[in-house]
């Protein structure tokens, strides 16, 4: 009797309010509430302070103070949001952090955020459409113009596996301190180019993305035995143009082999954000015999020396490869900056310097700076107007 009193005694204290077990708080974030706006949350009851970054603020030092309630809970509402594919991250004592109460998490280069999709009209072409899915695939294959084993993802679009017809492809190419997986993790290729097949308004076609950095084997595992003292101009890897030598004589091979793809310039397109319009170029002016279709996004021509080169003969060399290239004929040359672009100016002197040789190109011109939301815009524009 003795231990069964004992045992009552102890559940009715905790029973008592002053004993009871704390309850488990539960955190949702993010929540998305009317009018685009979005509320933030995290629990950190021993944190001094917290701030919340995003992607959609212009300045990138930008951040928000949070405020903390009862139960520790960190919250702040960001009203008005356009419908997108947005990066977030917490800051709490100059550390930053992910949100531990959203299982999204996405890297860019050596960095990780907290990520959510914000749907709406703007943000369409980004929705997985699961009834007309293509395939991503991760794929190592031989450079032999860097003795190298390099991982690229390929995208096959819906109906390839059974199709049995051959297809066109769009080489796109990632900016600085990006890799293979950029484009598919952040630009959401795949999924633009599901939705733009589905709706008929882009043909079908593979998308092969593949590390643009010549010193690595894929995403952040540089080349052994490769120094600056080894070689200066390796690591320079925008400026030294090996990875353009190796799209054309490794990369290229090896899809058309491996493929079903249609092997003729005229179903070839290359395009990429940053360092890789600036690899872009280097293909057109270098390589013009071998693509039919040119986008460059938000890099243009730098008029006080870029990338190991001078400035006015950097300037020479493009007006004598723009003449070539003039001269061979080709489908398209698409150029896209934000007026905001850190690099605006230097696209608009690129412009400046195609006008004056009478080069055939179009320049799309819209807000924003250099960031995903308008290359993923820029996707969703030029690859409709390809292999038409």
């Amino acid at each position: 009797m003795k231990k069964i009193a004992t045992f009552l005694f102890f559940v009715f204290l905790l029973s008592i309010k002053g004993f009871s077990q704390p309850q488990e708080i539960t955190v949702v974030s993010p929540e998305f509430l009317e009018n685009g706006s979005v509320t933030f949350n995290i629990l950190a009851p021993k944190a001094a302070e917290m701030k919340l970054q995003g992607s959609w603020m212009p300045d990138w030092n930008e951040r928000i103070e949070m405020l903390k309630n009862s139960e520790g809970v960190w919250s702040v509402t960001v009203e008005n949001l356009t419908p997108d594919y947005y990066t977030y991250s917490y800051f709490s004592n100059g550390v930053r952090l992910i949100d531990p109460h959203n299982a999204l998490v996405i890297r860019d280069g050596r960095n990780h955020f907290s990520g959510f999709l914000l749907s709406g009209d703007e943000s369409a072409y980004y929705e997985v459409n699961e009834s007309n899915s293509g395939t991503l695939q991760e794929i190592w294959y031989p450079s032999a113009s860097l003795n190298l084993e390099r991982r690229m993802v390929v995208y096959t679009p819906p109906g390839y596996e059974s199709s049995g017809e051959d297809y066109p492809v769009l080489y796109l190419l990632h900016g600085g301190g990006g890799d293979e997986k950029a484009w598919s993790d952040l630009g959401l290729a795949n999924r633009i180019l599901d939705n733009l097949i589905a709706r008929g308004e882009a043909k079908p076609m593979l998308v092969v993305m593949t590390n643009g950095n010549p010193n690595q084997t894929s995403a952040w595992f540089n080349t052994p035995g490769y120094s600056e003292e080894a070689d200066p101009g390796f690591l320079n890897t925008m400026g030294n143009e090996q990875f353009e030598r190796s799209l054309v004589e490794d990369v290229i091979p090896f899809v058309e082999r491996n493929f079903r793809v249609k092997p003729e310039r005229e179903f070839r397109a290359v395009t990429g954000l940053s360092m890789g319009g600036w690899q872009t170029q280097r293909l057109a002016y270098h390589y013009p015999e071998v693509f039919n279709y040119y986008g460059v996004m938000s890099m243009g021509v730098i008029r006080t020396g870029a990338f190991g080169h001078e400035a006015e003969e950097l300037i020479e060399h493009t007006k004598a490869k723009m003449n070539q290239l003039n001269e061979l004929g080709f489908g398209l040359y698409w150029i896209a900056c934000g007026t905001d672009d850190f690099l605006y100016d230097s696209v608009l002197h690129m412009v400046e310097l195609l006008e004056e040789h009478d080069f055939d190109f179009i320049y799309r011109e819209s807000s924003g700076g250099h960031t995903w939301d308008r290359w993923r815009l820029y996707l969703s524009e030029f690859a409709p107007m390809i292999f038409q």
